[in-house]
């Protein structure tokens, strides 16, 4: 006998990124470094003394204190999970259900409406300009008619790498008046960030993850930075001892490392830089970038066919092509300089070929 799944997943696919063994991998928007040695070495010697045998510390005051202290908050403001995604999914747990509606201006990260499903959430999509950015007076007047709950905003934005236009968060939290949840995993590539509005609204919560500029992708950690009633709200969601030992000390460990880090952002800004630059002569059309990635599209479309072209020559980029609202479009992550050159090389040979 078969069982079903519940309504709603019969026909579900979840989330997906192709995971190809080419030379060079510039799909998932991860750091092209490893973490400083140093971070690891401390790490490791630390985890030999850990009593493996004893749950960890519930509350991961460790690296609860060192991210307070890294945005100037209290720890009562922090909640701390696997991954940013675990956080959204926190977030839908506490704030979402069938009675709730949450909403995200499309396109966007695709996990919004994956998690909002899972939850039992209904999900609204709501459009963006043409300039794929969102409209603040249209944008309230559509979550108003939504009737949402809680509404996503993530910048800048995945897939466009767009940062928002300034004030609309603010805006936003002071004329929606639900729940706005700030996706900020790509916010220490610009100088803009919400965290400063938490003390001033009770309705925000910023998201980030140590998945980029942390180097730390292959060991999912993210957190939540809100009202701390909100944050009581997340805890008593979670799962018991749902972090690891090892995980909260290596986050507790990371901000030894800031200056590490810094330099990195500062080397993947200038790359993008040059990469966007190089754009400017081919054949391509491009959203300039407030992130570690770019998006682009062939002039002449056939942006599946140029994905198939980068991957045959060993360059494996992320393929929008066939997304609603971004035809032809594909996403390159900013890697190694020997990375990045190796991208262009391929994609000019590519863009002749079309």
């Amino acid at each position: 006998m078969t069982v079903a799944p519940r309504d709603g997943l019969g026909v579900f696919a979840g989330y997906h990124s192709p995971q190809v063994d080419v030379p060079i991998r510039l799909n998932t928007n991860e750091s092209p470094f490893s973490p400083p040695g140093q971070l690891l070495e401390a790490w490791t010697k630390a985890v030999g003394g850990m009593n493996l045998n004893r749950y960890p510390d519930r509350s991961a005051k460790g690296a609860i204190r060192a991210i307070a202290d890294f945005h100037g908050v209290s720890p009562e403001q922090v909640f701390i999970a696997n991954g940013s995604n675990e956080v959204l999914q926190s977030i839908l747990l506490g704030y979402g259900g069938d009675t709730r509606v949450a909403a995200s201006f499309e396109p966007t990260y695709a996990m919004y409406e994956t998690i909002a499903r899972v939850t039992s959430t209904p999900y609204v999509a709501l459009e963006r300009d043409s300039r794929l950015l969102v409209d603040l007076n249209r944008g309230i007047d559509d979550l108003k008619v939504s009737k949402a709950d809680l509404v996503f905003v993530c910048t800048p934005n995945n897939p466009t790498g767009l940062l928002e236009e300034s004030g609309l968060v603010d805006t936003l939290l002071g004329r929606f008046g639900s729940l706005v949840v700030v996706d900020e995993a790509y916010g220490q590539f610009n100088d803009e960030s919400s965290v400063p509005l938490i003390q001033r609204y009770d309705n925000l919560v910023v998201v980030r993850t140590f998945s980029k500029i942390w180097s730390l992708a292959g060991m999912r950690i993210g957190y939540a930075i809100a009202d701390k009633k909100i944050i009581e709200t997340l805890w008593r969601v979670a799962l018991p001892y749902h972090l690891d030992a090892s995980k909260a000390l290596l986050a507790e460990l990371s901000f030894d490392y800031i200056a590490e880090m810094e330099e990195r952002v500062s080397f993947l800004i200038s790359e993008r830089e040059r990469v966007q630059d190089r754009f400017g002569s081919l054949d391509l059309s491009f959203w300039p970038s407030a992130t570690n990635f770019i998006l682009f599209r062939p002039k002449i479309g056939h942006g599946h066919r140029l994905w198939e072209l980068l991957l045959e020559r060993g360059v494996l980029v992320r393929d929008w092509s066939r997304w609603p609202r971004l035809d032809d479009c594909l996403r390159v992550t900013i890697g190694t300089k020997a990375e990045n050159d190796a991208f262009l090389a391929a994609l000019e040979e590519s863009l002749e070929l079309l």
